[in-house]
């Protein structure tokens, strides 16, 4: 119970949780920070994770306090998405069909296997550079890569290119607007904000969805 509270905590507030971790933790917030990121890019079952709002976060407290190295955090999180996301990538290729015949698999649900694999129809391997920026198909993506056969030399180039540029954009962005004041005392409406821009993608695809069985 008590680790679906943090998680909860996390998800709604990953600023204020963050500083927790420095003030317990220390240097050793560098290995909680892979953690997450390598988990919630590399574990197909646990999407929930925070991704987005949790770079933003890092970067933030980057640029406010100092507490943590923007020149150290950035290439070890994109370490750890890029070995998360190759995790990823042979659990589908191994276990692709075992995981797809379930209809639930603790967070993993058989409609984001199906939603993201639709992404793969329209949008080729360049989903695995676009799926960065939406919550779920960022932790599926990989999956479906693996098991749809895509070559692997294809895959990491793109996984490559994807991790490079989320890490870099959303800590980056949450570096240099830190200083902003609203943005320091306004914080859960930003991550709330961040929330919705990843979500609105699948939000409009439900909707496109609806409308053209319509």
């Amino acid at each position: 119970m008590e680790v679906i509270h943090l998680l909860l905590d996390f998800l709604k507030d990953p600023l204020t949780v963050l500083q927790m971790f420095i003030l317990q933790y220390g240097t050793l917030v560098y290995v909680i920070l892979f953690l997450i990121i390598l988990v919630e890019t590399g574990v197909v079952v646990m999407p929930l994770l925070p991704g987005d709002s949790l770079l933003f976060s890092v970067g933030l407290i980057a640029a406010t306090t100092g507490e943590i190295n923007i020149y150290f955090v950035i290439p070890l999180l994109i370490l750890a998405a890029l070995i998360g996301d190759n995790i990823n990538y042979f659990i589908g290729k191994k276990f692709g069909d075992l995981i797809q015949k379930k209809e639930k698999l603790l967070f993993l649900k058989k409609e984001h296997i199906e939603e993201t694999e639709k992404y793969f129809e329209k949008y080729g391997t360049k989903t695995v550079i676009l799926a960065r920026y939406i919550p779920i198909v960022r932790t599926i993506a990989p999956f479906v890569a693996g098991a749809g056969e895509m070559k692997y030399k294809t895959y990491l180039t793109y996984c490559f290119i994807g991790a490079c540029l989320w890490v870099c954009s959303i800590t980056l962005l949450g570096y240099f607007l830190g200083n902003i004041p609203w943005i320091k005392t306004n914080f859960e409406k930003v991550v709330l904000g961040i929330v919705l821009i990843s979500v609105l993608p699948i939000v409009i695809k439900v909707f496109q969805a609806k409308f053209c069985k319509k």
